[in-house]
């Protein structure tokens, strides 16, 4: 919740970013709790590692100044995006989570979430979406090459 605050609350970029990367940290932890060591370091390795990079890039790019604004009270132009982020919070709570309290999970083969499993499920029976998106990210980035040559010319 610290981290999330941080993302919302903080007025230097970078520091957002930072409080971000706790953010997906934390989100790695809770799936190596739950088992998923696959879905952990995926999520180490592209959201904190990869993305967050490419943020940082965009933010250093920009060249934000000082700000020049003036200062607001606490609460002045917050007070509908807190009661809509309460509202929010309750809806998710009463709707989403409450109602899952005390069910018993499903009997889940002990390989569920594993590389192996992942791999094999990959690689027989999701193999054309898989190569559909190898081929779209490799159109990506011979597209993006020619755009970056023209550019330069």
């Amino acid at each position: 919740m610290l981290g999330a605050c941080g993302v919302v609350f903080s007025k230097s970029p970078v520091r957002a970013a930072m409080s971000l990367v706790l953010n997906f940290l934390v989100l790695a932890a809770l799936y190596f709790v739950l088992g998923a060591e696959l879905l952990g370091i995926s999520q180490i390795m592209v959201y904190a590692g990869a993305i967050m990079v490419l943020f940082l890039f965009v933010v250093m790019m920009l060249q934000q100044g000082p700000e020049t604004e003036k200062a607001h009270g606490i609460l002045e132009g917050r007070v509908v995006p807190f009661t809509g982020g309460a509202v929010l919070l309750a809806s998710i709570w009463f709707l989403g989570i409450k109602p899952l309290i005390g069910i018993a999970p499903s009997n889940v083969d002990s390989s569920f979430g594993s590389p192996q499993a992942i791999g094999y499920y990959l690689f027989t029976g999701y193999v054309w979406p898989f190569e559909v998106a190898s081929i779209l990210l490799l159109v990506g980035i011979v597209g993006s090459i020619m755009l970056a040559k023209r550019r330069l010319k």
